[in-house]
């Protein structure tokens, strides 16, 4: 496997020059004082340093050895917790933290790009920290100011983890049938009882204590998902000076032997009457939990484009050495036996797929983090609103377009080493075992698909589709002439997504099946529009300066690879999508 070299040019382009961040950061209150293009560059350089030189030489033996459980304690793989120490020296952990509580309070479109870093040097390495931000976002939501002074500070320092326990042995995506219950007790604190699966981190030795966010039921709580409250448990019980004092009555009883994210520490934990602190109000536990989702779904997502990238760079270095055959053209490297294989033109196929769905997707999943700091900061409650109402509707098809396409990439990648590519020491097999992790937890990418057209198409109405659809309407509408070849296609596109969201819009009136049958399709053809718009975006910047910077040629040149040959997807999708669901239900179960 290749060294990993963060694509920092790439990240600066995005940024700088296609969504001219530093603007949007001026205007909104919260961030003009603390980031700026230069700050941001620095971070992001330093990322580039750790995550290259710390995390990466890790990934390959960590997925060899994996976390190992002995009597209820987990360890990490050799490496890791002097790793996380040095990465939470750096500040890493609270890179998006409230400042109040010792965090760097960077906006998500920095916390972004460092996210993607940390994947793609170590998947396994970067859950650990991803969780313990998404525990802090929750607590500093919806915690006492109490609860936040005496958890938060230790956790942005990496100190502490964290870690959300929500799913049960019964209850995956159903949340409103968990069984775990929480006594509440005179000093104001609560027992809670019960065994949660699939939990991320929920032991392991790189911190001195782990910080539990747990879904449980009081005594007295209405049934289904509106009985649900979210407690705050400590592995450690803290004491009142921060000292930490007493184990707590809960234990890791195992943890699952997964095919990829191995060095994830993926646990049973059991509560056996563990002291906790209820976070915000009873009854009020998923709108609690649900306040982080929105990050970690776009975290999630941005794991897909992370493992891309690390399969891209591999294949791409691959591609230039590894010799065989001849051009079709003739001979290329007339000196040497046989060319190398880039100059094939499926070699060149797929790692232009791989380029073209990974610039795409950072471009995306920047959009999106981009919308989360307008809604996060914006004084202006219009603007506030828009924005909230485009995360409510992205947030979904990120979450699942990227790791699916994630999966593409890394196969392509895979590919592209023929033999080697299923050799675990060549490193390709690992990407792909980690990436198809990533569409299914945090939901389903068929959850995700759900969510998109029941909640947020069907549900609005079309209303939030519309949002979208008529930014992208106006980019056309106002985009020159030299831009032509991008903008004619994407408005072409747009008309093909309109038609497709009319007709779902219109077949749900009547038939309830038709949402799930028509969800995935649905979706993909949605993010291939999606990636189109930022694609242009991207050609709009980058036309004219060609001669300055062969990265603009490069740009245009895979802008134009995407509009010819991916696409094109989604006519094939949208004809899926208005099969219908009949032919679904033509079988009886039996039948299968």
């Amino acid at each position: 496997m290749s060294e990993y070299k963060a694509p920092l040019r790439d990240m600066r382009f995005v940024l700088n020059e296609v969504f001219e961040v530093s603007r949007l950061w001026a205007s909104l209150p919260g961030l003009a004082e603390v980031i700026d293009e230069e700050t941001a560059a620095a971070i992001l350089e330093e990322a580039g340093k750790i995550t290259g030189e710390v995390i990466a030489p890790l990934n390959r033996s960590a997925d060899e050895q994996g976390c190992t459980w002995t009597n209820g304690a987990v360890t990490a793989p050799d490496g890791f917790v002097a790793a996380y120490q040095a990465f939470a020296e750096g500040g890493w952990v609270g890179v998006g933290g409230d400042p109040q509580f010792g965090g760097m309070g960077m906006p998500k479109a920095i916390s972004a790009q460092v996210e993607e870093m940390v994947n793609s040097a170590g998947l396994s390495f970067g859950l650990y920290p991803m969780l313990t931000a998404g525990a802090c976002l929750s607590i500093n939501a919806h915690a006492s100011e109490e609860l936040k002074e005496r958890y938060l500070p230790n956790m942005y320092a990496g100190t502490w983890t964290g870690s959300m326990c929500l799913t049960e042995a019964h209850a995956g995506t159903d949340l409103g049938m968990i069984r775990t219950r929480a006594e509440p007790q005179a000093d104001g604190s609560y027992k809670v009882s019960g065994s949660k699966i699939f939990i991320t981190g929920g032991d392991h030795d790189l911190t001195e204590n782990i910080i539990h966010l747990v879904l449980a039921r009081l005594p007295d709580a209405p049934a289904g998902p509106k009985g649900i409250s979210l407690f705050l448990v400590p592995k450690v019980l803290v004491n009142a000076d921060g000292s930490l004092g007493e184990r707590n009555s809960l234990s890791c009883g195992s943890i699952e032997h997964k095919m990829g994210i191995k060095a994830s520490a993926t646990c049973v934990m059991n509560f056996d009457g563990a002291t906790g602190w209820i976070v915000d109000a009873p009854n009020k536990g998923l709108a609690a939990m649900f306040t982080m989702m929105n990050y970690e779904r776009l975290g999630v997502g941005i794991q897909g484009l992370s493992l891309g990238e690390r399969s891209y760079q591999n294949a791409v270095e691959y591609a230039r050495d590894r010799l065989q055959s001849r051009s079709p053209t003739g001979a290329q490297n007339k000196d040497k036996a046989a060319d190398p294989i880039i100059v094939h033109p499926d070699v060149r196929r797929m790692l232009l797929t791989m380029k073209a769905l990974n610039e795409g997707g950072r471009a995306f999943s920047s959009y999106v983090a981009l919308q989360l700091d307008t809604a996060k900061y914006s004084e202006d409650e219009a603007t506030c609103k828009r924005a909230q109402e485009l995360v409510s509707l992205l947030t979904p098809v990120a979450k699942a377009f990227l790791t699916d396409m994630g999966l593409e990439t890394t196969l392509h990648g895979q590919m592209i080493f023929g033999g080697h590519g299923y050799i675990r020491e060549w490193g390709q097999e690992q990407l792909v075992r980690d990436v198809r992790i990533t569409q299914i937890y945090e939901g389903t990418n068929g959850i995700q698909s759900l969510d998109l057209v029941g909640r947020k198409i069907v549900g609005s109405g079309g209303a939030l589709y519309n949002l979208f659809a008529s930014e992208i309407r106006d980019f056309v509408a106002n985009a020159s002439e030299e831009l032509n070849e991008f903008s004619k296609p994407l408005n072409a596109a747009v008309d093909t997504l309109d038609e497709l969201t009319a007709w779902v819009l219109d077949r749900a009136k009547t038939n309830p099946n038709e949402i799930g049958a028509a969800s995935v399709e649905y979706l993909q053809a949605f993010g291939y529009v999606a990636y189109a718009y930022m694609w242009a975006l991207m050609a709009k910047t980058s036309v004219g300066k060609q001669a300055e910077d062969e990265f603009y040629v490069s740009k245009l040149a895979t802008a134009r690879f995407y509009f010819a040959r991916l696409l094109p997807r989604i006519h094939s999708l949208s004809a899926s999508v208005k099969a219908g669901s009949e032919c679904l239900y033509e079988l009886d179960a039996t039948q299968f």
